[in-house]
This record gives structure tokens, C-alpha cells and sequence, in this order.
């Protein structure tokens, strides 16, 4: 279970993430939906990183499990 401090990073963390993804597909001119969104994010985790930090990873997961409601 993660306490207060940590579920705060994670929100931001996740934030980051999916607003930095939406920067980048209108850089390359593609339409920010969430079905977008959420297929940019599963082909980047399933591209395996070990450098990838923890809390990334997290993170990502957990914008997927919001975006896949």
C-alpha cells in the first residue's frame, strides 16, 4: 500500500507521463484520444527498458488502468 507522500508522486508522476505523450503525438500530428493514448502507453511498456524507473512504470500502468475505464 502506498502512503500519502507516495500516491502524491505517483498522481504526478502519471500526470507527466500522459501529458508529455500528448505533446508528442501532436508533434507528429496524431489526434490525443484516449484510445490513442492508452496504445502509445501499452507499446511503450511493452517495449522492455531496464534503465526505466520504477515509479515510471508505475505510473504508466496506472494511466492505463484510468484510461482502459
Amino acid at each position: 500500500m502506498l502512503n500519502s507522500t507516495q500516491l502524491d508522486e505517483l498522481y504526478n508522476e502519471m500526470c507527466r507521463v500522459v501529458g508529455d505523450l500528448v505533446f508528442i503525438l501532436h508533434d507528429h500530428g496524431e489526434e490525443s484520444k484516449q484510445i490513442v493514448i492508452a496504445d502509445a502507453l501499452r507499446a511503450a511498456l511493452a517495449q522492455k527498458h531496464p534503465e526505466r524507473p520504477e515509479i515510471l512504470i508505475k505510473a504508466m500502468k496506472a494511466a492505463l488502468g484510468v484510461l482502459d475505464k
